[in-house]
């Protein structure tokens, strides 16, 4: 153990100085490693400061660049100075001598310019008859085209506008009351577009007239009397109202009406509409011309339903009341209503006592949009026969003129004196030119349509409900079949739907037939009825673009110096 011992300290002396050697090799190795850093820090530094000095150097060479280069480019700008100064300066000196020839021309243009205003005055009656035979070349075009015209009317705001039956805030109530269509000039309508969150647009509308809500029932009328000379010339002519529910079609047709018969009033004669103002028209015009060569008869029908009622018809004891009857079409393509009651009147007095019989009978139904809603599509028909006899027509035409006066109310002769007038002279007639002149007479008959649509309707905004459910469903119906034709026409389509509907099937011959068809569009002003008025607008643009063909005339044996 003790050689143990003694071996065991031998070996611990020896490990302790090798502890010791490789202490100081630790410690020489650190001072290296020290060393070694202190050598790559100065380094760095070397580095850093040789990067700066090359980066001093560039720069203060791009310096010297950039200064000769300013220094250069300031020489040639201090040159092109010069040169632009010089060319100002001879310049300034030519607009001297231009100032003073212009002064020279000025003098010229003054009296120039006095002369002008001399003639300024003529000018501008030039372009007033320039613009009225615009309009009449414009009226020819329309004519030869066959297009329909569409006329719309604006009416003012009124107290049923507001949003009364409809559960809606103050705010809303207030927009509904705000006017978002308006007459631009008297071709064009604007309607404000406005949604919640979105910006306002205004769409522009073209027609070929258009009525504020300031103009009267004369200025309506005025547009439409140049059609009724046409029907005695031997056209067809058909006036038309569309629009929604209460937006005036049938103030526009009728005028006012008394709220107990619905029946319209003719004692004031500045509320009349174009119905009633026609028919005057028509006989003023009828007592221009020869006694007895005219003779007016009067039908009134209601579509209610998708089916025909005749307003005029009797029964047995003489009482007035609505037949149904139906519309055919005949061999020669032309739509027909067997059986319909036509009763002959004199004058415009007989005429609307008839229609006022026909407008009790006529159905209406209140809604929350309007308190007489018409419920019905009313046609109203006057049916003129002339009588032609041959080449005595003209001379008969020449001496009336020089002697027939318009009376206070025009009329006509009854067609059944008409006939017994000429089976008289017919069998008196006891020389050859007498027995000539009953075999020359002819009748030609024209037909004047006055409707009075019954309004498109939202279900939703009408309120209705059970029968006036299913009335607002065959309006809309007859409406659509209306447009679908229209539609149908434009497209020039090989089959035209006029069956669709009884109302397009009854006025075949006026929409697509040869007769003069004016489109009076009647819409709201309000916001409330937006919808509705955009789609009337939209559907009297689809009806301007219709191209029918020229509308016929029908032929009298020998023409009339009358006309």
């Amino acid at each position: 153990k003790e050689e143990r011992i003694v071996v065991l300290e031998t070996e611990n002396a020896a490990l302790h100085l090798k502890l010791a050697e490789y202490r100081g090799l630790a410690g020489r190795s650190t001072n290296e490693v020290l060393q070694l850093y202190a050598a790559h820090g100065q380094q760095m530094k070397l580095q850093r400061s040789s990067v700066i000095t090359q980066l001093h150097g560039a720069i203060k060479k791009r310096l010297k660049q950039d200064l000769k280069s300013l220094h250069s480019f300031a020489v040639e700008l201090s040159k092109d100075f010069q040169r632009q100064s010089k060319t100002c300066l001879y310049q300034i000196l030519a607009a001297v001598q231009g100032i003073q020839l212009q002064n020279e021309a000025m003098q010229m243009f003054q009296i120039k310019a006095f002369d002008l205003e001399q003639s300024l005055q003529e000018v501008t009656e030039r372009y007033e008859k320039e613009k009225q035979k615009r309009k009449a070349l414009h009226n020819n075009l329309i004519e030869l085209r066959g297009n329909i015209r569409v006329h719309c009317r604006i009416r003012p705001l009124l107290p049923f506008d507001n949003a009364a039956g409809h559960s809606v805030s103050q705010d809303r109530q207030r927009n509904f009351s705000e006017k978002a269509a308006y007459a631009a000039d008297d071709e064009t309508v604007l309607v404000k577009c406005s949604r919640p969150g979105h910006a306002s647009v205004n769409k522009s509308f073209q027609f070929e007239r258009v009525y504020n809500d300031l103009e009267s029932q004369d200025a309506v009328f005025a547009d439409v009397a140049p059609l009724l000379t046409s029907l005695l010339d031997g056209y067809n002519v058909c006036i038309m109202a569309y629009g929604q529910t209460g937006s005036g079609k049938t103030y526009t047709m009728l005028g006012p009406q008394f709220e107990e018969n619905l029946a319209f009033s003719i004692e004031e004669e500045s509320e009349l509409g174009i119905i009633p103002r026609a028919t005057q028209e028509v006989f003023r015009l009828i007592s221009e011309k020869p006694p007895g060569s005219y003779w007016v008869e009067v039908s009134v029908v209601e579509v209610y339903n998708n089916e025909i009622f005749d307003l005029l018809a009797k029964d047995s004891y003489g009482k007035v009341f609505g037949m149904k009857r139906d519309v055919v079409t005949t061999r020669e393509g032309k739509s027909d209503v067997p059986l319909l009651t036509h009763v002959t009147v004199e004058n415009a007095s007989e005429f609307l006592h008839l229609v006022n019989k026909g407008l009790q009978l006529r159905v209406t139904h209140p809604t929350l949009v309007h308190a007489h809603s018409s419920r019905s599509h009313l046609v109203v028909t006057l049916t003129i026969t002339t009588v032609v006899f041959g080449d005595n027509f003209g001379t008969l035409w020449e001496d009336e003129q020089t002697s027939q006066r318009p009376n206070k109310e025009a009329s006509c002769t009854f067609p059944h004196r008409m006939r017994d007038n000429i089976s008289t002279s017919s069998s008196r007639a006891s020389s050859p030119v007498q027995l000539e002149a009953a075999e020359k007479m002819k009748q030609v008959k024209t037909r004047l349509q006055l409707v009075d649509l019954a309004g498109s309707e939202c279900v939703g905004m009408s309120g209705v409900t059970g029968a006036a459910l299913r009335e607002t469903s065959f309006i809309n119906r007859s409406l659509s079949a209306l447009a679908d034709v229209l539609g149908a026409i434009a497209e020039q389509r090989a089959h035209v739907p006029y069956r669709n509907s009884k109302l397009t099937h009854l006025l075949q011959d006026s929409v697509g037939g040869d007769a003069k068809l004016l489109v009076m569009l009647c819409i709201s002003p309000g916001q409330k009825y937006l919808t509705e008025s955009m789609q009337s607008l939209g559907f009297g643009t689809r009806a301007r673009q219709v191209q029918r063909g020229q509308a016929k005339k029908k032929n009298f044996p020998v023409p009339s110096k009358g006309k």
